[in-house]
């Protein structure tokens, strides 16, 4: 194959289970010797690469046998626990034989929770990347309690490509992309435009695809990166070279294309649903100011009706109309008390800066 030069500099790669274990349920050597030397390879060519990798169940099936008396939640944790070991040996050795290093990385969606936590992570990465090692992230599922549970790895991984500011996030699946259900022989979509929003014309009907990890849930996490600003490619991991083609910007498996990068806190902020620490309710008028295509403006307290919580300078709050719907999210620039105290009065500072304000679609 011809070699051209990397289109992507940076990138997340997100491996599903379904990729690395057979239909034992178990580890397939010759798919993680394949993906860890086309990591080699990129990292050859100066492209930094972070892997994301779910399989620390199935490693464990591989090893554990278990005895009767446990809860599935337990069965689940007691194999999650041991075969993350496994696993990251696994890619480990792997990577060894290459001349490279990897690092492991175990996160909760609470890791994400506030400004501090969340650049702590950050540095981490970029330092790693720094030193040419392969952050290798999995979710902590040892201990990962279904409220702090991620959608599963997509979006653990659209997070960590939303917070390096990755160019490309690709997922990698066990099929060839997203299918165009509408015509005769459905053939992959190539190409998927950052306005769209109807993707359950694309999915095969199916309840898998639509439930947690399904199809449904990669393409609206692709839709959210791609208005950050990063591109999205969903394919399939088993195709050999699967990642060098993408890379050197061949056609293969569906691409999201992506929209110009926001601002890096706004890309934290729009991953913050659920994570918001208080909420502030606002006016008719301060909604119209907010939404005004016209110019950008941040939220004053002059349009703040009502505050709830208690948040402090740098929490991610909820911003509500009057009628509780969800307007956006935002980093708040003071506490809870201060926006209180200010609450309908002009010539104070913002409560939420312009560049620290993300509004729902």
């Amino acid at each position: 194959m011809s070699h051209h030069h990397p289109v992507y500099k940076r990138i997340v790669v997100k491996v599903g289970t379904n990729v690395i274990t057979g239909r034992d349920g178990r580890l397939d050597p010759a798919i993680l010797d394949s993906l860890t030397a086309q990591i080699a390879a990129l990292a050859k060519d100066g492209v930094e690469v972070i892997l994301v990798s779910s399989g620390a169940v199935g490693a464990g099936r591989g090893i554990v046998s278990l005895t009767g008396g446990l809860t599935p939640v337990e069965k689940r944790q007691v194999l999650a626990a041991t075969g993350q070991i496994r696993l990251i040996n696994a890619y480990n050795d792997r990577f060894e034989k290459h001349g490279m290093l990897g690092a492991q990385l175990l996160v909760t969606k609470g890791d994400f929770r506030d400004r501090q936590h969340y650049l702590n992570m950050r540095t981490c990465f970029e330092a790693l990347l720094d030193q040419k090692i392969v952050p290798i992230v999995n979710e902590n599922d040892a201990v990962a309690v279904t409220e702090l549970m991620f959608t599963d790895n997509d979006e653990l991984s659209g997070l960590i490509a939303s917070m390096l500011q990755v160019d490309a996030h690709i997922i990698l699946s066990n099929v060839d992309g997203l299918f165009d259900m509408q015509s005769e022989d459905n053939p992959v979509i190539e190409e998927i435009d950052p306005g769209s929003k109807n993707f359950s014309q694309y999915i095969r009907p199916g309840k898998s695809e639509f439930g947690r990890g399904g199809m449904l849930t990669k393409c609206n996490i692709a839709h959210k990166l791609s208005r950050l600003g990063i591109t999205v490619h969903i394919a399939n991991g088993t195709a050999p070279g699967i990642l060098q083609t993408i890379v050197q910007g061949e056609r293969v498996g569906t691409k999201f294309l992506a929209q110009k990068a926001k601002h890096s806190r706004k890309r934290w902020v729009a991953h913050s649903e659920g994570l918001e620490k208080g909420a502030v309710v606002i006016n008719q008028g301060a909604i119209d100011a907010l939404t005004s295509p016209e110019r950008a403006t941040s939220l004053l307290p002059i349009g703040i009706t009502g505050v709830e919580g208690s948040f402090q300078r740098g929490d991610v709050i909820r911003i509500c109309s009057e009628k509780r719907e969800v307007i956006g999210y935002g980093m708040a620039s003071c506490s809870a008390e201060k926006a209180k105290s200010a609450m309908g009065q002009k010539g104070h500072k913002p409560v939420i800066h312009y560049d620290h304000l993300y509004l729902v679609p």
